[in-house]
C-alpha cells in the first residue's frame, strides 16, 4: 500500500511538472510568436538606445533585449531576416518604446537619420566679411542674414576668450570680425546660425595655435591686432609671396608714423562690408570713417575681413625691407611693384601719371583704383605724406 501511494504521489508530481513544462512551452511559444508576428502596439515607456557602427543583427537584438525592449532576441533576428528592413538597420541613437512591436522598431532604426546627414556645405573663403558670410548663408537658405548677424553679435568674451583682446568701447562694425575662420563647413538639418558661428570660432581656436600666440606676444601684438593687419593683407594680396612683403610695408609705415593708405579700409565701411564696389574714386578717399587709413594714422579699429592662416603668418613673420609704397602692375594676377621712395613710386605708377604735377594721379590716369580682391595698394597722393 505504501509503495502504491508513493507511486501515485510520484506520478502526480511528474504529471504536474509535465503540465507546468507544457504550459511554459505553450506560453513561451505564444510569446515568441507574438513578438515574431504582432503588429499591435500599446502605450509604453520611451527608451533611448545607441546602436554602434558595424553592429551585427545579433548584437542589435542583444542591445534591445538588455534595454527591455524585446523578450526574444531570436524572434527579432528571425523577423528582421524575413522583413523589408533586412540589411537596412543603421547605427545611431534612437528613442524606442516598450509598447512598440518589433517591426516598428526595425522601421525606426532603418530610417535615414537626417540630423547626421550633411545636406550641403558652406564655403567661407579667405577675406570674407561677416556681412558676406551672412549673405551667402541666406543665399543657400541656411539661415537669414539677420539671424547670422544676430548670432555674431550675441557672442561675448564669456563665450569666446579672444574677445578680451578687443579694446573696450572699440568703434567697430562687429567685434567678431576677423575671428570667423575661413573654411568649408558641413550643414546639417538642425544647423542654426548660432551653430555656424560656434563652428567658426572653434575652427579659429584650432588654427590660431599657441605657437602663433607666442609669436604675436613676442612682437608686442595681441590676437586682435594680428587679425587687423592680416585682414588688410588678405584684401590686398593675391600672390602668396607678396603677403609677408606687404606686412613689411605696413610695419615700415607704422614705425614711421605714416598714414597706411590701404584702399580696403575705405571699401569696408563704404560698402557695409560687402566689397561690391569695383573701384575707388578720389572723393572716396575722404570717406568719413574710423576705418579710413587715408584719414587716420595707425591701424583701423578692427579687422576688415576674416583672414586665413597664410596672412596671419605673414603678420607674424613679415619681410624686412625698405619699402614704403606699392601698387598693382598686373590687374589679372594682382602683382604689385614695391618701392622705397615717393619718387620711385610715382615713376612706376602705370595708368596713374601725375600729368599736371599736382601730386595727384590725373583724371583718366589713375583717379580710379581697381579692386584686386578690393584694393590697388598703398599709394601716396602727396610727397609730404612722410
Amino acid at each position: 500500500m505504501v509503495r502504491l501511494a508513493k507511486f501515485i504521489v510520484g506520478a502526480l508530481a511528474v504529471f504536474g511538472l509535465a503540465m507546468i513544462i507544457i504550459v511554459y512551452i505553450k506560453d513561451y511559444k505564444n510569446d515568441y510568436n507574438e513578438e515574431l508576428t504582432s503588429t499591435y502596439m500599446t502605450m509604453g515607456e520611451d527608451v533611448e538606445v545607441t546602436i554602434p557602427k558595424d553592429s551585427s543583427v545579433k548584437e542589435i537584438a542583444a542591445i534591445l533585449h538588455d534595454a527591455g525592449l524585446i523578450r526574444h532576441e531570436r524572434a527579432f533576428v528571425e523577423r528582421l531576416q524575413k522583413s523589408e528592413y533586412a540589411g537596412k538597420l543603421k547605427a545611431g541613437t534612437y528613442t524606442l518604446n516598450t509598447g512598440m512591436n518589433t517591426l516598428k522598431m526595425m522601421e525606426t532604426m532603418s530610417k535615414e537619420d537626417d540630423s547626421n546627414k550633411v545636406l550641403q556645405t558652406l564655403v567661407v573663403p579667405e577675406g570674407f566679411t561677416v556681412d558676406q558670410i551672412a549673405a551667402r548663408c541666406e543665399e543657400q537658405k541656411i539661415c537669414t542674414k539677420s539671424e547670422f548677424v544676430n548670432a555674431v553679435k550675441s557672442v561675448t568674451a564669456n563665450d569666446f576668450e579672444y574677445l578680451e583682446d578687443v579694446p573696450s568701447g572699440a568703434n567697430v562694425r562687429y567685434k567678431l570680425e576677423g575671428y570667423l575662420f575661413p573654411a568649408t563647413y558641413n550643414i546639417y538639418k538642425d544647423t542654426t546660425a548660432v551653430d555656424l558661428v560656434d563652428m567658426m570660432l572653434v575652427a579659429f581656436k584650432q588654427n590660431y595655435t599657441s605657437e602663433m600666440n607666442s609669436q604675436a606676444t613676442a612682437r608686442g601684438l595681441n590676437s586682435y591686432q594680428v587679425l587687423i593687419m592680416a585682414s588688410m593683407i588678405e584684401r590686398e594680396a593675391k600672390i602668396p609671396e607678396e603677403r609677408p612683403r606687404i606686412a613689411g610695408v605696413i610695419n615700415n609705415r607704422l614705425n614711421k608714423d605714416m598714414l597706411l593708405q590701404v584702399d580696403p579700409t575705405i571699401l569696408y565701411p563704404l560698402t557695409n562690408g560687402m566689397y561690391d564696389k569695383g573701384a575707388l574714386l578720389l572723393e572716396d578717399l575722404e570717406y568719413k570713417s574710423p576705418y579710413n587709413t587715408y584719414l587716420h594714422k595707425g591701424l583701423p579699429p578692427g579687422p576688415i575681413c576674416n583672414p586665413g592662416v597664410a596672412c596671419i603668418n605673414a603678420v607674424l613673420s613679415p619681410e624686412e625691407h625698405g619699402y614704403y609704397y606699392y601698387h598693382v602692375v598686373n590687374e589679372e594676377t594682382g602683382e604689385h611693384v614695391f618701392t622705397e621712395t615717393f619718387e620711385e613710386h610715382e615713376n612706376t605708377m602705370i595708368g596713374g601719371a601725375d600729368i599736371d604735377g599736382d601730386g595727384i594721379p590725373d583724371e583718366g590716369a589713375g583717379s580710379e583704383f581697381e579692386d584686386n580682391n578690393a584694393s590697388s595698394g598703398v599709394w601716396s597722393n602727396r610727397e609730404d605724406d612722410e
